[in-house]
């Protein structure tokens, strides 16, 4: 067993699991760190970075698995907020899924690279900052108060987040507040919008490249990752949503424009971290 890939496994999913809620592009991150780490085949890491992320959406469905499961016998038990959250996240997964499947292989072989990160995270950030500095006015307090016009929009606006560097998180967090969602309520969408889609992207992309990982030490590398991801995300959960209630995004705005200049650096002078 390789010990320093295993090491480089576990940076990348504690990279994961920190960036993957917040409003600044995990998989522009984990991109960024496989590039200065040299971690892995270019085959093998894409594969993993799409893959590693099914680790922090279970901390997800950890963390709020007593909503989770009202929203999802809502649905059929007519409950009124179980229900509009259940068919709301239904329909809100409907437009990525779509297009993931009909683009996500193109998009995957044209944009991860680190020259398309930075340009993403430098447009999300001045987008940040426009939305917090013009803030629309609140009329859903609660992620249960969001109508399934909300849902769909924000649906819509996730699809951009296919685009390395946007940020799914930045994506459904930042349209959700332009449509009055409050930030907490935005946030706790975003997180439980996330499941579907990262679970379904995880699983289609190891189906599809299943022969990428051969031996043993590949799917231990890649479970590692997993169960590192779900332990730092489910730390940055419970602190996000306490950020969230009394701060603004502002600072994120700031790291992504900062991140995408220095990144545009590196990739200038192709320098490796090891």
């Amino acid at each position: 067993m390789d010990l320093l890939l295993l090491l480089k496994a576990a940076i990348m999913g504690i990279v994961e699991g920190i960036t993957e809620f917040l409003p600044i592009s995990s998989t522009g991150h984990l991109i960024l760190a496989a590039e200065l780490m040299d971690f892995w085949t270019k085959e093998k890491s894409d594969v993993f970075v799409i893959a590693i992320q099914m680790g922090a959406i279970a901390a997800v469905i950890y963390e709020y698995w007593t909503r989770l499961w009202g929203a999802a016998t809502g649905m059929f038990t007519g409950e009124e907020k179980g229900r509009r959250l259940g068919f709301g996240l239904i329909m809100a997964s409907i437009p990525i899924i779509l297009i993931g499947l009909t683009f996500g292989q193109t998009v995957k072989e044209l944009l991860f690279n680190d020259v398309a990160v930075a340009i993403g995270l430098i447009i999300g950030g001045f987008i940040i900052m426009w939305i917090e500095k013009h803030p629309p006015q609140v009329r859903a307090n609660e992620v249960e108060d969001l109508t399934y016009r909300d849902a769909i929009w924000i649906g819509l606006i996730q699809v951009l987040s296919l685009i390395p560097g946007t940020s799914r998180s930045g994506a459904t967090i930042i349209g959700a507040m332009f449509l009055g969602v409050s930030r907490k309520a935005a946030t706790e969408f975003s997180f439980f919008l996330g499941i579907p889609v990262i679970i379904g992207a995880g699983l289609l992309d190891l189906y599809q490249s299943y022969d990428v990982f051969q031996t043993t030490e590949d799917w231990t590398v890649l479970s590692f990752g997993i169960i590192v991801s779900f332990v730092s995300a489910l730390l940055l959960i419970r602190a996000l949503v306490a950020y969230v209630a009394k701060r603004d995004f502002m600072i994120f705005a700031w790291y992504r424009i900062a991140s995408g200049l220095i990144i545009l650096l590196f990739a200038f002078t192709g320098w490796k971290l090891w």
